[in-house]
């Protein structure tokens, strides 16, 4: 049974913490009596009663370890001094945290410490063994200095982002323990015993070359100078801070960005945030130096050609000239020849703002939206069984799962913080499913391991979900109760006697799965049995031609078990970026107004149009292809895009390059002259998440603070840039401040009611909804009933996709993401994360590369019907023969110039993972490659003309 929480907290170790209650104990602090629960730490217990004691070890994220013996105490009746945050408060115990001889032995410990501590420790103030000395009025050691010889260790700057000082080291344990219990990794380690006691990284190595994964667990943790961010040494220590939100993956961190100068020297994770508690991961943490990148372009600009140079203009000018043209062109080819689309890694202030825009300015529904290319499909089938399109619960609920599926998704890379939180529920003994085509750490990683590994075909997704749920019900272990009370019975009952259907055996789908029907039904058992048993999925779920199929099938298999409605259970779409949920939240498909509302629907439209004083389209408009079709066939003409690099991310790339050639005006609004702005004829300066006020939604449905830490390089947030240009089109927006966008979406958008700028920074972050009936949001949905009402069992029929291997294409490529890059790299290649990953290469198994004659390293030729490109080879058993492998986050590689134009039957998103190929060994760059290079370098010349 969980323990109610005290209304009291701990700040014995930093952050307020809330005090569980058990079994009460009472006892006497100097003098003072105090009752906290059974199993706290004198430590604690003196800091409820108002007493500190000081430590160096202790951290409250961190378990107890009583390693420094600076916080030893006084106890009534014991002998010695026992460490207070590793002794447990008993009944009727007396303690005294200060005397003479507390304060005599605290003292010895601490000059000890000096003794083999550098005096001119760096920077000033961020020591906390120095601090200490100072509050007890110790100028220096009498022991002199010296030690052991640890002052004479080399420095291991190895890493691009933080230094290691084993001189400043004390030996506390706490970057070993912060690595081991936070993040999981177990990449720290101590050599030696006593006063030769060293941490080091991996085997005696330096950080570079261990299994480090630079998260900043142990920078976070050190509580001297022995580990430092490079940024604190070359700048020195921040003057203020600003809570933010991470601006990178779904997870949605919230951080202290600290700030000297105007200028951003630290992303401190904030311990406060839910998201991620104090966790971190490298991209958050330390790749945010894109922001201020010599290659951000910070005037506005225009030119008539894209065979032209470009021409730097006033603000003034470049929206008049922009608004000009978007009117030219309607005037030319009528009103919905121009269109928009929006970003999810905008704000949700911004992406609403551009939707508006489209709808009210340009006068149709031609508006979409980046999410389209990875979560539709999630929105789709979670919307049909379940009646909301979003995930079901928070990231910690994760840490009460018994069973946890992984489907499509890669979190040690891609959400690297909830993966941690994963790995921490695993190493605690729950089991673990993996569905993938590809052996991803967490099947067999350190310290983790997977209890089943279903290596599905890609492609076989709907088939595999199939037939574990035909297990299910076959074998009599669906929850009967459950279903009869909160599930439509006809569409059950038809569903159920589908799924019988022999078609959806284990063994009948072994062939398109590609996976033992035994181990896929001894996974199905696991999964029923439970109790919580919990679902996250990925990009390998969604972006498939059946991707809504197999959304509805984890639905499907999530109710026929019971595990929807309470914690450590759960539907749970990984969003892949920062703000995906609230990109399609704010009304960024062509068919939905803001909260997944249809245009077609009167009554919904009417809201808006009283609100926005204009007549609205009852006809859905152009999706992202139907853009790019429309573009080549001379019927779409007009384009703004805000934050999205369509020219790298979208797929079968020669087709997308034909539309963007095809355009009259493209619009660009971006940090930096991307891929699609090499198309542009407008280019319009973005700012970056440090430079701008606003809110993002993760993946839990979590509205987070973005608030600005730094003025916009560019003059204007990006918010200001779209507003501009309605008000130059003739749509008047007078708005002041993004909490006004806000309080305009919370009034015609049900969901998000209850939602104000004052209410998110009270409460941190909110999830949605947040109503009436929610006033501080909802954790955990569909906990008494579904929000469409019963349950919908969908019919999840296997379709096989149309990229099957052949004889011409006899391999299946599949494409996913590494840790220190991100989406397509625009952010991340600006950093040094470019340190730790330089290029995409080719994953590809051994047996298949013998067959073709390719060795490590070795250029090979990737075609597809689609095109060809080029990339090195890395052989490796962590794809299967047969399957291919790799990323997407350089352009020159062109990913997706192989991958073609099959999409989701329901979204039209993408089918990026399952592109069939053959790969031969060759000895240049593709045409596309050449051709790409030429066309870049061009348009660099070009770029260069205006700046100079």
């Amino acid at each position: 049974m969980d323990l109610p929480v005290d209304t009291r907290t701990s700040t014995d170790m930093g952050t307020p913490v809330p005090i569980t209650i058990g079994q009460p104990v009472t006892l006497s602090v100097n003098g003072r009596d105090v009752t906290v629960p059974r199993g706290t730490s004198v430590m604690r217990a003196a800091a409820v009663a108002g007493a500190t004691v000081p430590k160096l070890c202790a951290t409250d994220s961190l378990d107890a370890f009583g390693s420094c013996r600076v916080c030893l105490v006084e106890i009534e009746g014991r002998k010695g001094y026992p460490a207070s945050c590793t002794t447990e408060a008993e009944d009727g115990m007396a303690v005294k945290t200060e005397s003479e001889k507390l304060g005599m032995l605290r003292r010895n410990i601490v000059e000890l410490y000096l003794s083999d501590h550098p005096e001119d420790c760096r920077p000033d103030g961020e020591c906390a063994l120095h601090d200490m000395a100072e509050s007890m009025g110790i100028d220096a050691p009498r022991y002199g200095r010296g030690g052991a010889g640890h002052l004479d260790l080399p420095r291991d700057d190895s890493n691009p982002y933080f230094t290691f000082d084993p001189a400043a080291c004390i030996v506390c344990y706490r970057c070993v323990r912060a690595c081991d219990d936070i993040q999981g990794t177990f990449a720290l380690t101590v050599e030696g015993r006593g006063f030769e006691s060293v941490v080091t990284a991996g085997q005696a190595e330096v950080f570079m070359d261990s299994e480090c994964v630079s998260c900043g667990a142990c920078v976070n943790a050190c509580p001297t100078t022995a580990l430092v961010e490079n940024d604190i040494i070359e700048h020195g220590l921040p003057e203020r801070s600003v809570t933010t939100t991470c601006a990178y993956c779904g997870v949605g961190c919230s951080f202290h960005a600290e700030i000297r100068d105007d200028r951003v020297v630290r992303m401190t994770p904030n311990k406060d945030g839910s998201a991620n508690e104090g966790h971190a991961c490298i991209k958050g943490r330390f790749a945010y130096g894109y922001a201020t990148h010599a290659d951000r372009i910070t005037t506005p600009m225009i030119r008539d050609s894209i065979d032209h140079p470009w021409r730097e203009v006033s603000w003034e000018e470049a929206i008049a000239y922009a608004a000009r043209r978007l009117r030219d062109i309607q005037r030319q080819y009528g009103p919905d020849s121009i269109g928009g689309i929006t970003s999810s890694r905008c704000t949700n202030e911004e992406t609403y703002l551009v939707q508006k825009l489209v709808r009210a300015a340009f006068g149709n529904n031609n508006v979409d939206t980046c999410a389209r290319v990875c979560h539709s499909p999630t929105g789709y089938g979670l919307k049909t069984t379940l009646g909301e399109s979003a995930g079901t619960q928070s990231f910690k609920s994760v840490e009460r799962s018994d069973v946890i599926l992984v489907m499509g998704a890669n979190p040690t890379d891609a959400h690297p913080v909830f993966a941690s939180r994963l790995k921490r529920r695993l190493r605690e003994g729950a089991k673990l499913i993996v569905i993938d085509p590809r052996r991803i750490d967490l099947v067999a990683g350190p310290h983790v391991r997977a209890t089943h590994h279903l290596p599905v075909r890609p492609g076989g997704n709907v088939a595999c979900i199939n037939a574990m749920a035909h297990t299910i019900v076959e074998e009599g272990l669906e929850a009967k109760a459950y279903i009869g009370e909160r599930c439509e019975r006809e569409a059950y009952e038809k569903w159920r006697a589908f799924i019988l259907r022999e078609e959806n055996s284990p063994e009948s789908t072994e062939e398109a799965t590609g996976i033992p029907a035994a181990e896929l039904r001894a996974a199905a058992r696991l999964f029923a049995a439970g109790p919580n048993s919990a679902i996250y999925y990925g990009l390998g779920v969604s972006e498939h031609s059946q991707g809504s199929t197999t959304v509805m099938g984890i639905a499907n298999l999530a109710m026929l078990t019971g595990n929807l409605g309470r914690e450590g259970v759960g539907v749970n779409p990984l969003r892949g970026q920062n703000n995906v949920q609230g990109s399609c939240d704010m009304g960024s498909f062509p068919h939905e107004l803001p909260g997944y509302r249809h245009v077609s629907d009167p009554g919904v439209r009417g809201l808006f149009e009283q609100e926005w004083q204009v007549e609205l389209q009852a006809e859905p408009g152009l999706r992202i292809p139907n853009m790019f079709d429309a573009s080549i066939s001379g019927r779409f003409k007009g384009l703004y895009c805000q934050g999205e690099d369509v020219a790298q991310s979208d797929p079968d790339i020669q087709h997308v390059e034909h539309a963007l050639r095809s355009l009259e005006c493209l619009i660009v609004q971006d940090l930096f002259l991307n891929e699609t702005a090499r198309f542009a004829h407008v280019f319009l300066p973005g700012s970056s998440f440090l430079e701008k006020n606003g809110t993002f939604t993760n993946a839990e449905r979590r509205i987070s603070p973005v608030r600005k830490a730094v003025e916009p390089m560019a003059t204007y947030e990006d918010w200001e840039v779209t507003q501009l240009l309605s008000n130059a089109l003739g749509y008047a927006m007078n708005y002041s401040h993004p909490s006004e966008i806000m309080d305009e979406i919370g009034r015609l958008t049900p969901t998000f009611a209850g939602v104000t700028y004052q209410k998110i920074d009270e409460l941190g972050s909110i999830q949605w909804p947040c109503n009436e009936a929610a006033p501080e949001g909802t954790p955990t949905m569909h906990v008494d009933e579904f929000v469409r009402g019963k349950g919908y069992f969908a019919i999840t029929g296997f379709v096989p996709t149309d990229e099957r291997s052949s004889r011409k294409y006899p391999l299946l490529l599949t494409t996913g993401r590494i840790l220190s890059q991100y989406n397509v790299g625009a952010q991340t290649r600006r950093t040094e994360n470019s340190r730790f990953y330089a290029e995409d290469v080719l994953e590809i198994h051994p047996f298949d590369a013998e067959a073709r004659g390719i060795s490590e390293g070795d250029w090979c030729g990737i075609s597809s019907r689609a095109g060809d490109t080029v990339l090195r080879a890395l052989l490796t058993d962590r794809v299967q023969p047969g399957v291919v492998y790799t990323t997407f986050h350089f352009p020159f590689s062109g990913a997706n110039v192989i991958t073609t134009d099959n999409s989701d039957w329901a979204t039209n998103c993408p089918e990026y993972k399952v592109t069939a190929v053959q790969v031969a060994k060759v000895s240049e760059r593709s045409d596309w490659q050449k051709q790409y290079r030429a066309f870049a370098d061009r348009q660099e010349e070009l770029l260069d003309k205006a700046r100079a």
